[in-house]
């Protein structure tokens, strides 16, 4: 039986709770993680100031909540609409994509501007992996085509890298050698840690190794 987890074509429609709604929630709540940028290097400060914390503090009490609701869900075996049917015993991508987000706000170095500019390397992390993952994962799944998924995932990761560098002052340099790593993070089929991770781990890692160059 093909694992549905590691199957690079695999359909996950016919295995996603709800069918083609589910699916298509699930492609929805993934896209609007977009705005989790703008959230936190704009409104973070305002948001966490609510519950009497700072916006780092608020954002590692959110990720922990995740993580602690996932472990629940595992032990119940629950799966909820979008989900898919093999994640009743593994770790979810929601859950996967929360702790790889967290940390890209909590670890990636802030821009010296305020509002959108604090984001100047974990905005590009955190919209690749939201825009990019969805388009390849698209692709992949009607057309059958790895080469085109690839391809057009450089195209809008590079779109994503490339306008963050206009938009919020990334550098260029590693805007060019980053998009990469997003695409990259898409590809490696394992049961072990879902792409919704590595689409954010690969740049941020590669920034980490980046830095001191920049």
């Amino acid at each position: 039986m093909t694992d549905q987890s590691t199957d690079v074509f695999v359909d996950h429609v016919g295995h996603s709770i709800g069918g083609i709604g589910g699916h298509a929630f699930r492609r929805l709540t993934h896209v609007s993680m977009a705005f989790i940028p703008y959230l936190y290097y704009v409104h973070g400060s305002t948001i966490s100031s609510y519950f009497s914390l700072q916006a780092r503090e608020f954002v590692s009490v959110i990720c922990i909540l995740i993580l602690v609701i996932e472990v629940v869900r595992l032990k119940t075996g629950i799966v909820i609409v979008g989900q898919r049917e093999y994640e009743s015993t593994q770790i979810s991508a929601l859950a996967w994509g929360a702790l790889a987000v967290a940390l890209a706000i909590l670890i990636a170095p802030e821009g010296e501007n305020g509002g959108m500019g604090a984001g100047k390397y974990g905005a590009p992390i955190i919209l690749g992996m939201t825009l990019v993952d969805p388009v390849m994962g698209e692709i992949k799944r009607t057309m059958k085509d790895l080469r085109a998924a690839i391809i057009v995932g450089l195209v809008v990761s590079y779109v994503v890298w490339v306008g963050c560098h206009f938009w919020v002052g990334t550098d260029l340099i590693a805007a060019l050698l980053l998009a990469p790593l997003t695409v990259l993070g898409e590809l490696p089929p394992t049961r072990a840690i879902d792409d919704n991770a590595t689409m954010v781990l690969f740049p941020l890692v590669g920034l980490v190794l980046l830095l001191p160059f920049l």
